[in-house]
């Protein structure tokens, strides 16, 4: 898909970035492409959740590339400005605090952000735990993780559900795959 003027749409250029970056990368399974997991989020804020701002999509598709890849704001920034360098840093832990204080830094962060950010945590939060299914390394721990990290998601997000009503019905569907998952732990 093409604008009208013939250049490409910010989510096209995103997802050709998003390969890029992740180009040398695996999930834990060993085989998928990490680009999977990205494409999945942004797939999933659009299918399922119904959210079709191009800029959304766009920094769901790069949400990882600052945190698990070698590109920094300013070249998202330039790329792909300003709103989308903001959610895509929003949604990137800093590896240089110790892991103790990663956690609620990241909480803090992702607080002040925008809408944006939230909702696509939950939409990373979501293929994470839709990707529990097929892992063959799914340990009652690891569903309790992902499970208190869904937890937090959606508190995170239900300040700014009243913007969004993409963001209410992300928290729903987070909150029903989590509550399955936590059904398979009790």
């Amino acid at each position: 898909m093409i604008h009208e003027d013939g250049t490409q749409h910010l989510w096209q250029r995103a997802a050709s970035m998003c390969a890029r970056a992740h180009r040398h990368q695996s999930r834990k399974d060993g085989r998928t492409p990490y680009s999977a997991h990205p494409n999945r989020v942004a797939l999933t804020i659009a299918l399922v959740f119904g959210e079709r701002d191009e800029t959304t999509i766009a920094a769901a598709l790069l949400h990882d590339v600052i945190e698990d890849g070698e590109t920094d704001y300013d070249e998202i920034a330039v790329e792909f400005g300003s709103a989308v360098a903001g959610a895509v840093a929003a949604l990137s832990k800093d590896a240089r605090l110790p892991e103790a204080e990663r956690e609620p830094a990241y909480d803090r962060q992702l607080a002040q952000a925008d809408w944006r950010a939230r909702l696509i945590k939950l939409g990373d939060v979501y293929d994470n735990l839709s990707d529990l299914a097929s892992s063959v390394r799914t340990t009652p721990d690891a569903i309790r993780r992902l499970v208190s990290r869904a937890d937090r998601a959606i508190g995170l997000a239900k300040s700014c559900g009243d913007e969004r009503p993409s963001v209410l019905t992300a928290i729903e569907h987070v909150r029903a795959l989590a509550d399955l998952w936590r059904e398979r732990i009790v």
